[in-house]
């Protein structure tokens, strides 16, 4: 009898892993790997040894997993009062509660790990970039400029693998990490564009709310910008070649695409323009920073 309960729970379990996996958008992880990985050869000037790349990955990919699952158990009550988000698993009922603080609890304690096996200085900004990614979500309760926290949270990756690689620091990879805010913080004031009206009647906060949807438009396109000019700012610093230009020009390519699949009248391609041109931004500058310096 024991053993049957015990398979039936094992069942249960890995019936539940692929909504756990759907919860967090692991597959997005996509998104901030790339720049981490950057990061890591820009610091390694090549690919460092296996063992750093193997623990850079478990520590973005865990740490972004804990950011996700906090996101979705801090803003559960918002998701499913939001029609955009009550599908969501927990106000849709597809998870509980306990299995996203369980999956928080589990991400948080492999990030750390990973950290401590990379040098002292990852672990001891370990709990600061933890903290970070938990404070984030609330920051729509109080500030228009909950954006901005949202692309910091993601501008960690650059910067934290260049740490995991040198055990220091540098202006390049801070450069970096800002071109990745500004660029993540103007499609996260799109992407909540959507959102402005039940923002307003529920009392969030958003750079559409405060200014509305054309102006957000603008200010995402300026941030798209200096995003560019960061990343060819790191090219200069690093002294780098032509094929990681190359890559940049292609990402600011791609990020230009994106006003012409969504624009201040016609929200209805955000969903599509977000999954089609965010992984080819991080993507396209890996691939010409790869290119630069391992093989020119």
């Amino acid at each position: 009898m024991a053993e049957a309960r015990d398979i039936a729970a094992s069942d249960r379990l890995l019936k539940r892993i692929p909504r756990f996996l759907d919860a967090v958008r692991f597959q997005e992880s996509i998104f901030a790997l790339p720049f981490a990985y950057s990061g890591m050869v820009l610091a390694a000037n090549g690919l460092p040894a296996w063992e750093k790349i193997l623990w850079i990955t478990v520590a973005m990919v865990s740490a972004r997993t804990l950011g996700m699952s906090a996101n979705r158990i801090i803003d559960r009550t918002i998701d499913a009062q939001n029609p955009r988000t009550a599908m969501r698993h927990l106000p849709a009922g597809l998870l509980r509660l306990s299995d996203m603080v369980a999956l928080s609890l589990i991400a948080g304690i492999v990030f750390f790990a990973a950290a401590a096996l990379l040098n002292p200085l990852a672990l001891t900004l370990a709990p600061v970039a933890a903290a970070y990614l938990i404070f984030y979500p609330y920051t729509k309760r109080f500030t228009w400029a909950a954006s901005f926290f949202l692309g910091w949270a993601l501008a960690i990756a650059p910067s934290a693998a260049w740490i995991g690689v040198l055990g220091s620091l540098d202006w390049a990879p801070v450069v970096l990490s800002t071109s990745v805010a500004l660029w993540a913080a103007g499609f996260d004031i799109l992407y909540h564009a959507q959102d402005r009206q039940f923002y307003t009647e529920r009392g969030l906060h958003s750079v559409s709310r405060r200014f509305g949807i054309s102006a957000s438009f603008r200010i995402a396109q300026t941030l798209d910008v200096l995003a560019v000019c960061c990343l060819l700012t790191v090219g200069v610093l690093l002294d780098l070649s032509v094929a990681y230009y190359v890559g940049c020009v292609v990402a600011a390519g791609v990020i230009a695409y994106k006003y012409r699949m969504v624009s201040p009248n016609d929200l209805s391609r955000m969903g599509v323009a977000f999954m089609r041109t965010n992984a080819f931004v991080s993507l396209s500058v890996f691939a010409g920073t790869l290119v630069d310096v391992l093989v020119l």
